[in-house]
């Protein structure tokens, strides 16, 4: 036979029923904007306000995911960036192929400007990943040294990128040493901070080009150019990063991609921040 349940026992019952609900709510609240947070702080693919840079940490720069280089010659409608921005560890995207292009081509305008940065840039900045800018250098003056350098950092300074390097590949004036440094010392006067010089060590040395005033050096050496690192370059130069293949594959792309890695010579962790977060 059952009992009869006096209604104050059913009152407090309830209360104490609806007091425990909402006390676990609460917890359960604090708990998962813990996780968020901690999850903006120590993701390493980072999202549209916390960037790569910030905590990809690098041990060993044989271990670290590869940095690309691209241009609009790696078409937007090819690459699935997110799977590509999964797979890499930082993007060096070209501005410009120089004055003397003056005809509008596959990749470059008539101004040559590269047809694809703006693209590449967002994509990837969008994603996290950490962006450097690079541009082909053609002047044959002094003057138009400064030119390019002066169409350079307008089109690449509005993206805060974390480095811009000079592509130094092609003899077009006599004096190529004065021409680089009139490049560099102008994009220095125009703002930017750090800024790099990408070069052969046989043509560095053939056109008697000094790295001292750069902040950095990247060279390429291909060895058998298979795809994959083969070994660290044997040269004497101070470099920070090193282009070891034009036929690497990366997943989120289909085609050939340059690979490149940080010097094995270095603290590798250092030298990373140093190229790939902004300034």
């Amino acid at each position: 036979m059952r009992k009869k349940i006096k209604p104050i026992f059913v009152v407090i019952f309830f209360l104490s029923f609806i007091s425990l609900l909402l006390y676990t709510k609460g917890l359960g609240q604090d708990t998962t904007q813990q996780s968020v947070d901690l999850g903006q702080e120590t993701s390493p693919s980072g999202t549209a306000t916390t960037t790569a840079s910030s905590t990809y940490y690098i041990e060993n720069s044989l271990d670290m995911k590869p940095i690309i280089d691209l241009s609009a010659w790696q078409r937007p409608a090819e690459i699935d960036y997110d799977v590509l921005s999964s797979n890499i560890s930082g993007v060096i995207v070209r501005i410009q192929s120089g004055s003397h292009t003056t005809n509008d081509n596959t990749a470059s305008d008539e101004n040559g400007l590269d047809k694809s940065y703006k693209t590449h840039i967002e994509e990837f900045q969008a994603r996290g990943i950490p962006v450097a800018v690079y541009a082909y250098v053609t002047g044959d003056s002094i003057e138009s040294m400064k030119k390019e350098a002066q169409s350079f950092y307008k089109a690449a300074s509005p993206y805060n990128p974390t480095f811009y390097w000079l592509d130094v590949e092609e003899k077009t004036m006599e004096d190529m040493d004065a021409g680089v440094e009139a490049f560099r010392k102008e994009l220095k006067k125009l703002g930017a901070r750090k800024v790099g010089i990408y070069i052969g060590t046989y043509f560095m040395e053939d056109h008697s080009i000094s790295t001292k005033r750069f902040d950095a050096i990247w060279i390429p050496t291909y060895g058998t150019d298979s795809g994959y690192y083969n070994a660290a370059p044997s040269t004497d130069l101070d470099y920070d990063l090193h282009q070891y293949t034009s036929r690497g594959y990366v997943n989120g792309f289909p085609h050939h991609l340059d690979l490149n890695i940080i010097t094995t010579l270095k603290d590798p962790n250092e030298v990373y921040q140093e190229l790939f977060t902004s300034p």
